[in-house]
């Protein structure tokens, strides 16, 4: 399967600059997530990966060929769109088919392709049925597998699960990350849902704004967010922020705010006095008697799994996930703790990771 690579890209539409300067590789055979806000310009990049719109400058390479002016057909990918895009006129079998009866292969090898695409998808039973007659899920499937019978060397997913319900949703991506590994692809798929992004990618590349803000595994990301932004952005419920500054605790480091006060790494490489942004992932936290960050527990929001405090922590509010048996009511002052190193640091002023 073949690397796609990007070298400084820029795309404007009039005077918005949607893309700038965006330049890095996917490797084969990898499952890669574009993921960020509306807006940030990753279904523009996708696009242009297909060739549906045409960069402002730089350039797309397939497998190490320049593809700037190579038509969508040659480019030897497949995509999936968001709305399906399947032809409600033509049945199930043809919806498939078309790519391939356009390119005028024998019926011998057409049916071949389908039968073994929609067997993969556990669609066969519904190849003479008409899109209107299926589900969301199938609708999706076919999709797939229209995308499948292609033998591309790069598939293109763009948001192919955001039209269907949450159940589906959580199932359809367990399907699409099976069919990568079995079809050993390199793929290339955009969202805006983490959670989407953190159980199917082997890389995510985090765009805002038109940039690139970090790329790395889920973990990477999660784990050592570059800056606030990305902190921000990965992980549900989203990372506290407190402001405060970096002060020596019988020397050691430690970071101090209204109500809290929160050991650090004696490798932190910040000064005592440095303005900091304290993130601190609510997983993180914990129940405890000897905690040093003080509050007042606004609400407790049972899920189920567990239990989400609410914290009122000086003029800040902050979220904790503690265990269901937890017990706690609101209005009662509470004391919350988390291990040192798993405490993030940013830059009061840049907000780019410290630590």
């Amino acid at each position: 399967m073949a690397t796609v690579e990007y070298r400084n890209i820029v795309k404007n539409f009039g005077a918005v600059e949607v893309l700038r300067g965006l330049s890095f590789q996917i490797e084969p055979e990898t499952f890669t997530v574009l993921l960020g806000p509306s807006g940030c310009g990753k279904t523009t990049l996708l696009r242009l990966t297909a060739g549906l719109e045409i960069m402002t400058s730089g350039d797309v390479l397939i497998a190490g060929e320049r593809v700037n002016d190579v038509h969508p057909r040659d480019r030897d990918i497949a995509m999936v769109f968001q709305n399906y895009a399947l032809y409600p006129a033509m049945k199930v079998f043809d919806n498939i088919a078309f790519s391939l009866q356009v390119r005028k292969l024998s019926p011998d090898e057409i049916r071949r392709r389908v039968g073994e695409a929609a067997a993969t998808l556990n669609i066969t039973d519904y190849l003479d049925r008409y899109p209107k007659e299926l589900s969301g899920g199938q609708r999706q499937r076919v999709a797939m597998g229209r995308a499948m019978v292609r033998d591309a060397t790069v598939f293109l997913f763009d948001e192919p699960l955001s039209n269907l319900d949450a159940k589906l949703r959580a199932h359809m991506r367990v399907e699409i990350r099976q069919l990568h590994d079995r079809l050993g692809s390199t793929s290339i798929y955009v969202t805006h849902d983490q959670i989407e992004a953190m159980t199917m990618a082997d890389e995510i590349v985090l765009m805002h704004d038109g940039e690139i803000e970090q790329i790395g595994t889920p973990d990477e990301v999660y784990d050592r967010p570059a800056n606030r932004f990305v902190a921000d952005f990965i992980g549900t419920p989203s990372m506290n922020f407190l402001s405060g500054e970096v002060v020596a605790d019988n020397g050691s480091p430690a970071f101090r705010a209204e109500n809290v006060q929160v050991s650090l790494p004696d490798s932190v490489p910040a000064t005592s006095g440095r303005k900091i942004t304290c993130g601190l992932r609510p997983a993180d936290l914990s129940l405890s008697e000897t905690g040093s960050i003080n509050g007042k527990l606004i609400l407790a929001e049972k899920t189920g799994a567990d239990i989400h405090l609410h914290v009122a922590v000086g003029d800040r509010n902050i979220v904790a996930v503690v265990p269901r048996s937890a017990n706690v009511a609101a209005g009662q002052t509470v004391r919350l703790a988390i291990d040192p190193a798993k405490v993030h640091l940013f830059d009061a002023v840049t907000q780019h990771r410290v630590n």
